[in-house]
């Protein structure tokens, strides 16, 4: 069994940032991070049943819920909202992590959140961390650049109808030892068929053995 616990800090423009710790009833080591798109939740389908996985291996999992569909976020530049998700997760781990006990950490963003990623790369307590790239923003030199540099462990997971999926980058990552990697052919930008809703649920099932195993 874990309780849950709901906490918020200020972030970036002093916006809220909303999370969400699920904690095992005994003190853990290790703890998953998740970290969403900016149309696709912690509660969607691959953030529900990873945490799951997470919560049953016997990690923490903390949910980073930002918001970035007001006014305020919605008109910035793509270089403001670098800054902003950047801003806004620091400054939820800082608070997570104080005087915390966790020597074990895996990482999830999915599109937005894998700019999060890109930006967690460098901190001293996630240099031996595990990095899970859902349907990452290649076209983004920031993200694909760190995803090539780091020395991280990673798992890039990725349709190839994806319009955020370059084929060359993809292939450079796949020659990365530290990288695995994981093309679903056919799927979109939610890893699911436009057209299949039965087909999806059975990548839904592979990803998450993918995730299981990593």
């Amino acid at each position: 069994m874990f309780k849950i616990i709901k906490k918020s800090v200020d972030g970036y423009l002093d916006l809220p940032v909303n999370y969400q710790m699920f904690k095992q009833e005994k003190q853990s080591r290790g703890l998953a991070v998740m970290m969403p798109g900016r149309g696709y939740t912690v509660q969607g389908p691959l953030f529900h049943y990873s945490t799951g996985i997470y919560l049953n291996k016997g990690y923490d999992v903390l949910h980073i819920n930002y918001d970035y569909t007001t006014e305020q976020s919605e008109s910035l530049s793509l270089d403001e909202q670098i800054k902003q998700i950047s801003v806004d997760v620091n400054t939820v781990l800082n608070q997570v992590l104080t005087d915390s006990q966790y020597t074990d950490y895996a990482l999830i963003g999915k599109s937005l959140g894998t700019i999060a990623l890109a930006s967690l790369a460098d901190r001293q307590e996630f240099y031996d961390a595990k990095y899970i790239w859902l349907t990452p923003l290649l076209q983004l030199d920031l993200v694909f650049e760190k995803m090539l540099s780091s020395n991280q462990k990673g798992l890039c997971i990725i349709g190839d109808q994806d319009s955020c999926f370059i084929q060359e980058k993809y292939e450079k990552l796949t020659s990365k030892k530290t990288m695995s990697s994981m093309l679903v052919p056919g799927t979109e930008h939610s890893l699911n068929y436009a057209d299949d809703p039965v087909g999806s649920i059975d990548v839904l099932k592979k990803v998450m053995t993918e995730i299981n195993d990593f």
